[in-house]
């Protein structure tokens, strides 16, 4: 089924899964169907290590299983690939360009994410540039950016008056979540918290649960 990124704006709060670095396709595709099936509500695709054939080959094949899940497809880095294949957002860190371009090229009804790390007067431009969320972090040590910048959960509650959904991200667990989605995270960024468990889909609930 098709999805209606402006409602999961406004809706959208649990997992939001960030795929690893995977070379196998078909791999990729059984682990996103995993933590899809266990209750994830969006999907970021993301892999640094992947050509650009390759980036765009395993983003149109993830795009019908996010579908058929009702979940949004968010491209990583590159909003030219996310317009192109048809994906309901893009995501873009600090350089990745300007968010007006993407939300031009994409429509208003496109999910445009900004990494807004430890600083909240970036967030503010970032959603008067055309932002639909805003995300932080990272609040923990990551194994996926060991060097991050560290964030305090005190940026989710400051950034509520800005109108959008706040993404936590960084060195996430079930055990550590929970005060973040007190302090205000709508979504929780996960990467290796979920792909790399033993149990994906158990994992995937386990954040979850930190909702409930």
């Amino acid at each position: 089924m098709s999805t209606d990124p402006t409602t999961m704006t406004r809706a959208s709060r649990g997992v939001y899964a960030i795929t690893p670095d995977e070379t196998d396709t078909d791999r990729l595709l059984h682990r996103v169907t995993q933590v899809l099936d266990a209750g994830a509500v969006w999907l970021q695709y993301r892999n640094k290590g992947a050509s650009t054939a390759l980036r765009a080959a395993q983003a149109r094949a993830l795009l019908p299983l996010c579908r058929a899940h009702g979940v949004p497809l968010i491209v990583n880095d590159d909003w030219r690939l996310a317009a192109a294949i048809g994906a309901e957002g893009a995501h873009l860190g600090e350089s990745d360009g300007e968010l007006g371009p993407a939300r031009a090229a994409m429509g208003d009804g496109a999910l445009i994410g900004a990494s807004c790390y430890a600083d909240i007067e970036r967030a503010r431009r970032a959603v008067d540039t055309g932002a639909s969320y805003v995300a932080f972090g990272a609040f923990f040590p990551s194994p996926t950016k060991p060097h991050a910048r560290r964030a305090e959960p005190g940026l989710l509650s400051a950034a509520r008056s800005l109108g959008v959904p706040r993404v936590a991200i960084g060195g996430l667990t079930p055990d550590n979540a929970g005060p973040l989605v007190a302090a205000g995270a709508d979504l929780l960024a996960v990467i290796s918290g979920v792909f790399d468990a033993p149990d994906p889909a158990r994992a995937t609930r386990a954040f979850a649960a930190c909702f409930d």
